[in-house]
């Protein structure tokens, strides 16, 4: 796997000779959804596309009424007064037939404009969806501007074969076979002059498309790692100006757009450069037929058609026979041409379309859970009843295999019982990792970056799965709990915040969305955010937009612990929680959090000794083992790496 400037996989969709098989996959995505107006669209086409084909018949027709040919080759032009009535009759079936075709075509072009967003709405809803329910690792292996590519120029990418390349194949489809049939119909002779020269025209197209389309692929993952690029720069801005890293920014990004303008360059290339060739070609043809056509009527030649065969007073050719196969060899040699034309267009379509079915067809998230979280009442005696008003009391809904279900309640215990993990089967970063906390407990993680702090909380709230041990919650293996159950009893505040673009109310509530106003409120009292909402121009209706660029860091990290609060979730992983308030608002967020954390079971991840001296228990870690566990009192007592750190002896990195 490829990977990018900044040292991260890429992850754009693999080119392969077998992309185009994605065609009949998307042909049925559409027909998925769109069966009936499918249908009508193409019976509308096969008639627009057989009626545009019908004017050699038309002129083989009005030639025949005013000329006819003589036995002995000559020709007699028929009298006005004759040829007139039938003129008119054509003519008038002429309007007729077109017209018609007109109205189909205006029936078609309406419901494919409605039919094209609706598969783009379902495609990116199918995405989004998708994506939602992608594990964690996912989003460590790819850029997220790659995955943002693949809802922008990849979804427009379709869009684009859908509401024009599909429709102009098909129309140019069909017109190809009606005029091959018209051809044979007529002259069998002038057919293989244009079969002979369509066979060097498909040669051709081979040969240049086949290149166009290996190009117009590549460009498309060329853009996903540019716009990943640009996308990874913009959020890292200010660290990019801090380091003065501006012109090593800007050769990276010069590398991967050289890429994409040599890839797109190509492409266009090969794509623009089928045009003149076969237009060209084609009039060589139109010009051989034209010369040879006239010859064989001249001297009477036997004409074989299918026309003779069915009409044996044809059996020659004749003057309205080249001229009509004139026009409908323009017409082929045109027909072929679009085709190649379209052969571009198709190819990026299909890049496109493999790369947004590629992210539909990642393996989701894995949960093999069956146990839930439930609303309960517990009455006097310590009896679980399960019900759907709100109580107070959660338990977990335990269904065995015996048909008995069994109601523990919800209390916080989380236990980690000689655990072993890696990010890869090959590297484990995690080494018999014990840890008891009982409800209401508070337990520190400290150690230096890397030590392995974040990895443990992740494995509670299974972003990935263990290797090998076991984690319980309530003396539950968390693998039997569903993972959305298991997530919805843990809340956390991370050292990096995210904000959404929404009010600073619907922000704090995030963090339960059928949270009341009041207890919004109260959430941000509890982490002292509410003195500064209320100092906001709109108060707690305020709009945050681009992740809150609009407050300070340690608002932005308030907002996050009240989201927390709001949760009111026994168990609370603290990761570097307080990391961007200064020491004044820490003094006043840590008032707040210990009433916050009352009572629940909690896991605070540090780098500064003082936020976790009153922790119950204090466990350092050392390249994935925990290699002292302890109260802060104990743990000085030792005189071990804890004391080094915590007297300034060293310092965490």
């Amino acid at each position: 796997m490829s990977r990018g400037p900044m040292g991260r996989k890429g992850g754009g969709a693999k080119l392969t000779k077998d992309s185009l098989k994605t065609l009949p996959r998307l042909i049925k995505y559409i027909f998925k959804y769109y069966t009936p107006q499918m249908s009508i669209i193409i019976l509308c086409v096969i008639i627009t596309a057989a009626i545009s084909s019908s004017t050699s018949i038309f002129m083989n027709s009005i030639i025949n009424t005013i000329a006819q040919k003589q036995e002995d080759g000559s020709y007699i032009i028929t009298s006005l007064e004759v040829a007139w009535p039938k003129l008119i009759q054509i003519m008038i079936i002429m309007i007729s037939v077109f017209a018609f075709g007109a109205i189909c075509s205006l029936i078609y072009t309406q419901i494919l404009a409605r039919v094209g967003q609706g598969v783009l709405n379902h495609l990116r809803k199918d995405m989004f969806n998708k994506m939602e329910e992608l594990p964690i690792s996912y989003f460590d292996r790819n850029p997220h501007g790659d995955i943002m590519s693949r809802y922008t120029n990849d979804v427009d990418a379709v869009r684009q074969f859908i509401t024009q390349t599909l429709v102009q194949v098909m129309s140019t489809t069909i017109t190809i076979v009606v005029l091959i049939s018209l051809m044979l119909y007529y002259s069998l002779w002038l057919a293989l002059i244009s079969f002979i020269g369509v066979f060097i025209i498909i040669n051709i197209i081979k040969r240049v498309g086949g290149n166009s389309a290996k190009y117009f692929m590549e460009m498309q993952i060329s853009t996903g790692k540019t716009e990943g690029y640009i996308e990874e720069i913009m959020n890292g801005e200010k660290v990019v100006k801090v380091f003065n890293h501006e012109e090593k920014s800007k050769e990276e990004f010069d590398v991967l757009n050289e890429k994409l303008c040599n890839d797109a360059t190509k492409a266009q290339y090969y794509g623009n450069i089928l045009m003149p060739i076969l237009n060209n070609f084609g009039n060589i043809v139109y010009i051989i037929i034209a010369g040879i056509g006239f010859v064989l009527s001249y001297f009477n030649v036997y004409n074989l058609s299918i026309q003779a065969l069915v009409d044996p007073t044809k059996t020659t050719i004749t003057i309205a026979i080249v001229t009509s196969f004139l026009g409908m060899s323009k017409q082929f040699s045109q027909s072929i041409s679009q085709v190649s034309q379209q052969i571009s267009m198709v190819a990026m379509a299909m890049a496109g379309a493999q790369r947004c079915f590629d992210l539909i067809e990642q393996k989701k998230e894995e949960d093999n859970g069956y146990v839930t979280l439930v609303r309960c009442y517990i009455d006097d005696k310590g009896n679980i009843t399960e019900t759907n008003d709100r109580t107070g009391h959660w338990a977990w809904k335990h269904p065995h295999s015996t048909g008995e279900t069994t109601y523990t309640e919800l209390k916080g215990d989380i236990l980690l019982d000689n655990v072993d993990f890696g990010y890869y089967p090959e590297k484990i970063v995690l080494h018999d990792i014990d840890i008891y906390a009982h409800p209401g407990e508070k337990i520190a993680l400290v150690g230096a970056t890397g030590a392995g702090k974040t990895t443990i909380t992740n494995l509670i709230n299974r972003f990935y799965d263990i290797a090998d041990g076991k984690v319980r919650y309530d003396g539950i293996n968390i693998n039997k709990i569903k993972k959305d159950d298991l997530r919805r009893s843990i809340s956390v505040v991370l050292q990096d915040t995210n904000l959404f673009t929404g009010t600073v109310m619907e922000n704090i509530r995030y963090g339960r969305l059928d949270a009341t106003d009041e207890e919004v409120y109260e959430a941000a009292k509890i982490a002292n955010a509410y003195d500064f909402i209320t100092r906001l121009p709109d108060g707690f209706n305020t709009m945050l937009t681009h992740d809150g660029s609009n407050l300070s860091q340690g608002q932005r990290q308030l907002l996050s612990i009240a989201r927390a609060a709001c949760a009111d979730t026994p168990v609370m992983i603290l990761d570097e929680a307080t990391s961007s308030i200064d020491t004044r608002t820490e003094a006043l967020v840590q008032k707040g959090m210990d009433q916050l954390m009352h009572g629940r079971t909690v896991f605070v991840i540090a780098h500064r000794l003082s936020t976790v001296r009153d922790s119950d228990c204090i466990m350092v870690l050392d390249k994935g083992r925990i290699i002292e566990r302890g109260n802060h009192d104990s743990l000085i007592a030792k005189k071990g790496t804890y004391y080094q750190l915590y007297t300034g002896a060293f310092e965490l990195e």
